[in-house]
């Protein structure tokens, strides 16, 4: 390993720029193989060492590791370096890590560059390791020329709101909001309908642990619904949204109840004439517009569905208590940060997938879910007047779709993500059903098992020991299900291509046909216009790094909590909206935010007030012009909001005068990288 050199103080190289002599210390990562595999990082190193300012150039087998960092930290403090240069993984992984190594030994951390050797280099060229040592030494040497160039810069420094907006009233939402609310920040919870709980609520127990869902739900709510930190809007949607981290304005639209006191619910819904399929039961049962949606529901009082309602006034005739005449409601509200807790919606088979709306007895497992507890006790399983003797359950619907078999969403693309949760899921029911009804056959159709959370393979173990039946199909070759003949005593045939019995074509003859079907994200394409937060290929919410930003969205002060960035389950849920709740906890908990200061900056002295810049910025309040006296004469100049700059250059690409630059990443600065991109190899030839 090269120790590298310890030159003596000189004349500091040309483009310091302050008389301070630049003093660079480089650090060739092997990333644990993963580039040194490719070419030699020893060899790497000792090429930069003679380049001017290089006091010291090393390589370490995990730069990121606590030797690797201390190696770089008493370099710092030891050799006088004041420059460095890392080439290492990719900087989205470790180029925080980086800057805190060289904070903590005393030197500014915009005096940093990170250079990707491994995803840019070593991984597109395993099958070139001579060139992929030339590039590697070109790609340092333009990381080099860079930091000769640097300047100390000092984070953005904002006061942070220490109040949130969580969006979204399912165990998401709420756990967030409690957890934030405990760390006496406070909440605002919105939910767009009139009752808190989302899907949960719709469970009657959770898997692994089989306890009642609505008994942990309500605690939860409750408990939210008591704290003196935490302000709940049902029936309330963003209307409008500015603003930065730390300091968001939100425009909040909340519909009236239509309720205002205690009616007799029984009585108001005899006399309302609209009548409805119950989303709570999948449209098993029938509402009407004036409900509640189930007995215990939170908050405990009825609503009117302003949706269906023709608002007849039959029930606010007799009862003083019910308003058909309010007007929706505008508040606006100053929060730091977002929590985006938007749930998710269940994939709709289109019409005739697997018989589905033309055929009565296929059903999705969500309303089989719900028509559990409309059973009587003691009495057989039946549905649409029948006795259910023999069940299939069939898995993937929705999900793991392949291109030119399934139907596109209307985006064009197929559900090719697995929704994860849904096996386990199936056999927690069909395990449930046959403790409930012995004598039920049950056949599970399915292309893959995948029970892959804490305590799930034992759902499996125990359908196999109860008798379930499986058959598996390949994911080209899925299931048909067919009406079958009139004078058929079973109501449907399900065939299959079983490769557990090497492909043989077998038909099953069943009362009931059960579809799972997958989660997608729920439709709201509105909030990711107000807050500009994009979406993943999978459409749901995307995330800045699944392993070290898991819950931040790309605009600071967003995070996401639980299935609005994905399938989970409800433990997965929970301990997602913990998440979530931690970080917004830490950005806002002192009272202030601190944000790159890789932002935009104005050269007085240059600009003419042309408002080039102005044009082209995409981002709301990020530049501005104005007009003031200089000299007593009246000038227009152009003006960087910082906690709006998002630092794309844009504007830098069409100022005529070249007032405008990106501190940290300077035009003066581009131009030195590719000077030493294009200039020749320090030594002519470099071995891999």
């Amino acid at each position: 390993m090269p120790e590298g050199k310890d030159n003596s103080f000189q004349t500091p190289p040309e483009g310091a720029g302050s008389g301070e002599e630049i003093r660079i210390g480089v650090y060739t990562c092997q990333c644990g193989g993963n580039i040194s595999d490719t070419f030699s990082c020893d060899r790497v190193a000792e090429t930069l060492e003679n380049l001017p300012g290089v006091v010291v150039s090393r390589t370490n087998m995990a730069m990121c590791s606590d030797i690797g960092q201390k190696m770089i930290e008493n370099d710092i403090k030891e050799n006088g370096v004041n420059r460095v240069v890392v080439g290492a993984c990719a900087p989205a992984l470790h180029e925080e890590t980086f800057r805190n190594t060289v904070a903590r030994a005393g030197l500014n951390p915009y005096l940093f560059y990170h250079v990707g050797l491994r995803e840019q280099n070593s991984w597109v060229h395993k099958n070139n390791p001579e060139g992929a040592g030339k590039k590697a030494i070109q790609l340092m040497k333009s990381g080099i020329a860079k930091v000769r160039s640097l300047k100390p810069l000092e984070s953005i420094k904002l006061h942070a709101e220490k109040h949130t907006l969580v969006i979204g009233g399912g165990i998401a939402g709420l756990q967030s909001a409690l957890n934030i609310a405990r760390k006496g920040i406070r909440v605002t919870l919105i939910e767009k309908r009139p009752f808190l709980g989302g899907r949960m609520a719709q469970l009657e127990d959770t898997f692994p642990d089989n306890e009642d869902a609505r008994t942990g739900l309500h605690t939860i709510i409750d408990q939210v619904l008591a704290h003196p930190l935490i302000t709940v809007h049902t029936q309330a949607q963003l209307a409008a949204f500015s603003g930065y981290v730390g300091a968001y304005q939100a425009t909040l639209e909340i519909k009236p109840r239509g309720v205002n006191g205690p009616i007799d619910l029984q009585r108001a819904a005899s006399l309302c004439p609209i009548e409805i399929e119950d989303e709570f039961n999948y449209g098993l049962t029938k509402r009407k517009a004036i409900y509640m949606r189930y007995p215990d529901s939170r908050p405990s009082k009825p609503a009117i569905d302003w949706e269906n309602c023709t608002r007849c006034g039959e029930c606010a005739k007799v009862f003083e208590n019910i308003s058909l005449e309010e007007k929706p409601e505008t508040i606006k509200i100053e929060v730091g940060a977002v929590v985006l807790a938007t749930g998710f919606d269940l994939y709709e088979p289109s019409k005739g997938e697997y018989g589905y709306g033309e055929i009565p007895e296929v059903i999705t497992l969500a309303q089989l879910i719900r028509l559990l507890p409309l059973q009587i006790n003691g009495q057989p399983l039946t549905y649409n007047n029948r006795e259910i003797k023999n069940i299939a359950f069939i898995h993937c619907v929705g999900s793991r779709q392949l291109d030119g078999i399934n139907e596109p969403q209307p985006d064009g693309n197929v559900n090719d993500y697995c929704s994860r949760v849904c096996c386990t899921a199936i056999l927690h029911v069909a395990n449930d059903l046959k403790q409930k009804y012995p004598g039920l056959n049950i056949f599970d159709l399915y292309e893959d098992i995948r029970t892959y959370g804490h305590g799930h393979e034992e759902f499996y173990i125990k359908a196999m020991s109860e008798g379930i039946r499986f058959l598996r199909f390949k994911g080209e070759e899925p299931p048909t299900i067919q009406k079958a003949p009139s004078n058929d005593s079973i109501p449907v045939l399900a065939n299959i291509k079983d490769t557990l019995t090497w492909d043989e074509d077998l038909e099953i003859p069943v009362d009931l046909v059960v579809l799972a079907t997958g989660m997608m994200p729920a439709p709201i394409q509105d909030l990711q216009q107000f807050l500009k937060t994009p979406a993943g290929s999978d459409r749901f919410m995307a995330e800045v790094h699944p392993k070290l930003r898991p819950v931040e969205t790309a605009v600071p002060g967003i995070v996401l909590s639980g299935t609005a960035q994905g399938p989970m389950n409800i433990q997965e849920t929970s301990a997602a909206a913990a998440a979530a709740a931690a970080k917004v906890s830490i950005l806002l908990g002192q009272g202030s935010v601190e944000l790159d200061p890789f932002v935009a900056m104005v050269d007085e002295s240059r600009c003419n007030g042309t408002g080039a810049c102005v044009e082209v910025c995409t981002y709301e309040d990020a530049i501005a012009l104005e007009t003031r006296l200089i000299d007593g004469k009246e000038v227009t100049k152009a003006v960087v909001t910082p906690a709006n700059c998002s630092g794309c250059g844009i504007c830098v690409s069409v100022c005529p005068t070249r007032a405008i630059d990106v501190q940290g990443w300077t035009l003066d600065q581009y131009y030195g990288m590719l000077d030493a991109i294009v200039s020749e190899l320090p030594c002519e030839e470099v071995p891999a």
